[in-house]
């Protein structure tokens, strides 16, 4: 998959995710377009490991299934974000 299709994948799997995931999840355009990328090999690699039972490093395509893959991909990547990031206060 070229360039602009991994941009606009990422841009649409990051901004629905975004959309979709309760709470505030600060970040630009950038920021969005890089959740939707990273949410897009997430995605494709779990899809891959449930569909193969194989660990394999997969990346969804740019179409409806593969939006779907990438838009989950990217709440699982908000989530574990949301925990790395998480300030613990005592």
């Amino acid at each position: 998959m070229n360039i602009i299709a991994w941009l606009l994948l990422g841009l649409l799997a990051g901004a629905i995710a975004k959309a979709i995931y309760p709470g505030h999840q600060g970040g630009g355009i950038l920021a969005t377009i890089v959740l939707g990328v990273i949410g897009a090999f997430v995605g494709g690699s779990l899809y891959a490991l449930l569909t193969t039972g194989t660990l394999q490093l997969a990346a969804s395509g740019l179409s409806i299934p593969g939006l779907i893959v990438a838009v989950l991909g990217a709440m699982v990547a908000i989530f574990i974000w949301g925990l790395m990031t998480r300030s613990s206060s005592v």
